[in-house]
């Protein structure tokens, strides 16, 4: 039993699945990332991805998820190193999206990939719903008697 499963909350089940995709998410720290708020409808995610060029990145969205990956080639020559600090090993980074969010751009700048999200302005959808009586609703595909004497 969930919490989504109260009789009052109707169609609410993608809220559960998308709660289900988030704790399945890796806690994994790499790499790291900043999501600033630039204005009530727009986001801004930035992963430091040092080392990374466009051709080793790629910025996805599947399934309501936003997945950046980073896979660095394999380097031609040997490199010896004295200290290694900076990781270059591939990476995948998510992030679930709630409905309605749309990616607007990425760039990489100096290191660091910007990666821009807009939320549309909802406008509030107010609807009446007509009510009929239940006798003057019928099966159309059945005639009634008076359908029938209309016709002769």
């Amino acid at each position: 039993m969930s919490l989504f499963d109260h009789p009052l909350l109707l169609g609410f089940e993608h809220f559960e699945r998308t709660l289900e995709r988030v704790a399945k998410l890796s806690p994994e720290g790499y790499p790291p990332y900043n999501i600033e708020r630039l204005a009530a409808d727009r986001l801004r995610i930035t992963l430091a991805v040092a080392g990374f060029s466009e051709e080793e990145l790629s910025v996805q969205i599947a399934d309501g998820q936003l997945v950046v990956r980073g896979k660095q080639e394999p380097e031609m020559r040997e490199r010896i190193f004295l200290h290694r600090g900076i990781a270059g090993r591939q990476f995948q980074r998510t992030f679930v999206l709630a409905d309605g969010i749309e990616i607007g751009s990425a760039t990489l700048e100096r290191g660091l990939l910007h990666i821009e999200l807009e939320r549309p302005v909802m406008e509030p959808d107010t609807r009446t719903i007509p009510i009929r009586r239940a006798d003057r609703v019928r099966n159309p595909n059945e005639a009634s008697s008076l359908d029938i004497e209309e016709k002769a």
